[in-house]
């Protein structure tokens, strides 16, 4: 049997409404069986919000759990969480018990004034049985269904009010009760607690890029700056000793230049070690843009890429990874033997299927015509296809340049 508080003390609300959900009536009354009920699905949506929260859920996901279990506990037609910004404005608008054509047929979200706005301000709750009839009511916009009794309760984070948590329309009432108001707070102290987790993470994730920049200016400094600063010390005699002694002169601007080529190597290759993507295969739009850039960097060919991002959203990180070789095998042919002055790159999806095109205006040659020893560009290339059940096609002609065509599984397909 629960022990009662020690005389004179004082339970705080939380600890009252831990005994409460848990079975725990002050008032000693045995509960009905559709109050224990309700209670155990109080307790299951508290412990499925804390999981959610603990979990590392999507802070819109996590606030779209909260909203829908608390609508469907107090019995609400309507229930909407509502995040301000630095501007007090609403930013953020989570509902739930309305269609998304009911959305979208309001408009605009809310500007938190009315009710919303002295929620906000007032940092307080409160229960009203006839929205209409409160003075701060600031009326419905148009295509806003009808609203009677409401709910509204604030969303704090670290002691400051972020939004707030409303329901409306009590089902089998005139308005909501106690029990709904403490249960409704219960919950947005978890909003609360969702926020703070969320912007947590947002404010560790900015840390790391600083930490990121910094760490990459450190290195850039003590090596490739310290290199042209280098450089630029050995041409600082230079002009003088054109008249002077015009061979060293000419000796010293070589090994300035071999000096200066090795730190654009050495410049690029940093560049392209902070792109993962090109290797690893996760994310093949970004993957295929670095190596157009790098074939930019490298051959001073115009280049021209069109990639959509959700051409590669069903490949696997290996299939991408294929996929970007061949890219890179494409490009490097084009580089050595086409001798173009553009290339055009598309990856996009035609008819459910991912299609890589790759395009040049270089010299061409007889497609038909037997691949010449020591040639494999082609021949890796269809194995990469392949390997990933892509078909290859490549179309070229002398003096009308080439165009590769590669074609993976649609969705159907794999």
């Amino acid at each position: 049997m629960p022990l009662g508080p020690l005389r004179g003390g004082r339970r705080s609300r939380s600890e009252r409404d831990a005994d409460r959900l848990a079975g725990v009536d002050p008032s000693g009354r045995s509960k009905t069986s559709s109050e224990e009920s309700l209670d155990a699905a109080a307790l299951n949506a508290v412990d499925e919000a804390a999981r959610a929260i603990a979990g590392l859920l999507d802070i819109e996901d996590a606030l779209q759990l909260i909203v829908e279990r608390v609508r469907g506990l107090v019995g609400a037609r309507y229930a909407a969480l509502g995040i301000v910004g630095p501007d007090d404005h609403i930013q953020r608008f989570i509902t739930s018990g309305m269609t998304h054509d009911q959305r979208e047929a309001i408009g605009p979200l809310p500007r938190g004034r009315g009710l919303l706005g002295l929620i906000i301000k007032k940092a307080r709750s409160y229960r009203i049985p006839n929205i209409a009839a409160h003075p701060d009511s600031s009326g419905f916009p148009a295509n806003h269904p009808p609203m009677t009794s409401f709910l509204g309760v604030p969303v704090t984070s670290q002691g400051r009010s972020v939004g707030n948590f409303y329901l409306t329309d009590k089902a089998g009432a005139s308005e909501f009760t106690a029990d709904d108001q403490r249960l409704v707070e219960l919950f947005a102290l978890h909003a609360g607690i969702a926020i703070d987790n969320a912007r947590l993470h947002q404010q560790a994730a900015e840390y790391a890029i600083v930490q990121e920049r910094d760490r990459i200016g450190r290195d850039l400094h003590d090596g490739i700056i310290q290199s042209l600063y280098a450089v630029s010390l050995s041409l600082e005699d230079v002009p003088e000793m054109m008249a002077s002694s015009p061979g060293e002169a000419e000796s010293r601007v070589d090994a300035a230049i071999d000096s200066l080529q090795a730190s654009i190597r050495e410049l690029r290759n940093f560049i392209y070690g902070l792109r993962p993507e090109i290797f690893d295969g996760a994310d093949v739009s970004a993957g295929i843009a670095a190596l157009g850039e790098q074939f930019r960097y490298n051959t001073l060919v115009e280049i021209d890429l069109d990639v959509e991002a959700a051409a590669s959203k069903d490949l696997s990180p290996a299939d991408g990874a294929e996929l970007l070789q061949l890219v890179r095998e494409s490009l490097s042919n084009a580089a050595r033997h086409a001798q173009a002055k553009h290339l055009v790159v598309t990856f996009l999806r035609e008819n459910d299927r991912p299609v890589l095109m790759v395009s040049d205006d270089g010299v061409g040659f007889d497609a038909s015509a037997p691949v010449a020893a020591g040639h494999q560009g082609l021949a890796n290339m269809n194995a990469r296809a392949e390997a990933i059940g892509a078909t290859i096609r490549v179309e070229s002609a002398k003096g009308e340049g080439t165009r590769i065509i590669v074609a993976l599984p649609s969705r159907a397909d794999s």
